[in-house]
């Protein structure tokens, strides 16, 4: 397994990175997009000129998205932990002789939903392995017995039952086919699916993804076009630290750009920082510092000035004010009752703390649902019936902080 870590350039000449930072800011400013060559000076600008860099980005932040950052009061339903991957970061899959493995039973996905639902919670997020029936014959059995041929079947009936106790699925399955996708849509307000990377390096031997057949970036992109062409709220992302290089950093960022100029469906960019996890195959491997993350958000920003940006803040609980100083809009799902079943080693930060921390660095954290505002009047991009659930919750108001 190689070592993780952002692998960073040589820096550039400083009288380039001063015209080139400066040209940035004044053309993300007027609506211009900032190129991939801009993109890549930026991303490697000298430590002592990142202050800059975060306060163009808070600028465009604030230009574009105000001084709201958001949260989604959510359940994190963990259907089932069965996968047929295996990423050298993660501790989330399990084989099912495995005593941790687990699928959720539908008396459970209730139970949770109405308890999430209890607490002020909106958003049932459906996290789960990748098309564990193709590999394990006694997961088969299960999903037999619970009535159902493949895994999306059943995630489908998942989402049922959370939306008849009132939540509102946002189902990240994995790498699903047009027609997984499409038989979703009519229960899901959002779905989304991490990039990751647009390196076929981290695919090779030695590298994150190696035995990951799902993490393949041409299918993953495939998928996100497609998710594009159905009309579904999209949410993706890229991971910073897994072994790629700022330049593929900025490769993705600009895929995902493209995706979105294309289809017009990402509602949202998580820039998420890799954690080294004991019992992971890249357990000693160096994690990125906050600067690397804070930076890689800021050339977000500047890449996609319009965007909803978010970065976990269970996995920078120090850094809160860095990153919104970098430029998000957005703190992703947190719950009261569930923890991040991905990141168990990372517990949710107290809301109430949260927000604090966003009225010192002069925001406000609010709730959202996990379809943001821009997407719920859109034609074709919200079933008629979910529409009306969506609306429902915007009757209610804003739940406090």
């Amino acid at each position: 397994m190689q070592a993780a870590g952002t692998v960073a350039w040589a820096a550039p000449d400083p009288r380039l990175t001063s015209d080139v930072l400066a040209a940035a800011l004044e053309r993300a400013a007027a609506g211009e997009q900032v190129t991939q060559t801009e993109a890549e000076v930026l991303i490697n600008l000298d430590d002592q000129r990142l202050p800059e860099l975060f306060a163009g980005a808070r600028r465009l932040r604030e230009r574009y998205k105000g001084s709201t950052v958001t949260y989604s009061p959510k359940v994190f339903l963990p259907v089932t932990n069965l996968c047929r991957d295996f990423c050298g970061y993660c501790t989330f899959r399990k084989d099912p002789n495995d005593p941790e493995a687990w699928t959720m039973m539908p008396d459970e996905i209730r139970t949770w939903s109405r308890d999430g639902r209890a607490r002020g919670c909106r958003e049932a997020l459906l996290c789960l392995g990748d098309k564990p029936e193709l590999v394990f014959k006694s997961y088969r059995t299960t999903l037999a017995a619970l009535g159902h041929r493949t895994t999306i079947e059943y995630v489908r009936r998942a989402c049922e039952i959370a939306l008849a106790e009132g939540l509102l699925p946002h189902t990240n399955a994995g790498l699903m086919t047009r027609a997984e996708m499409a038989s979703l849509k009519p229960v899901n307000a959002s779905m989304g699916l991490m990039l990751e990377s647009m390196s076929p390096r981290l695919c090779q031997k030695g590298g994150p993804h190696h035995h990951a057949p799902d993490k393949d970036p041409a299918l993953r992109l495939q998928m996100i076009h497609e998710a594009g062409e159905l009309q579904i709220p999209f949410t993706t992302g890229i991971l910073v630290g897994i072994g790629e290089t700022r330049a593929e950093c900025v490769t993705s960022l600009l895929a995902i750009r493209a995706a979105h100029q294309r289809c017009g469906h990402i509602q949202e960019v998580i820039v998420q920082n890799f954690r080294a996890k004991p019992s992971s195959a890249m357990a000693v491997s160096p994690e990125p510092d906050t600067l690397e993350l804070a930076r890689t958000i800021a050339v977000c920003r500047l890449l996609m000035p319009a965007m909803n940006i978010q970065a976990p803040p269970n996995l920078s609980p120090y850094d809160h004010r860095l990153i919104l100083n970098a430029g998000i809009n957005d703190w992703g799902g947190i719950s009261p009752l569930t923890r991040d079943y991905v990141n168990p080693e990372a517990p949710w930060p107290h809301v109430a703390a949260l927000a604090d921390t966003c009225r010192g660095a002069g925001a406000k954290l609010t709730p959202r649902l996990p379809i943001y505002d821009e997407f719920i009047d859109r034609p074709g991009f919200l079933d008629p019936e979910l529409r009306a659930r969506v609306r429902a919750f915007t009757a209610e108001g804003v739940l406090p902080c």
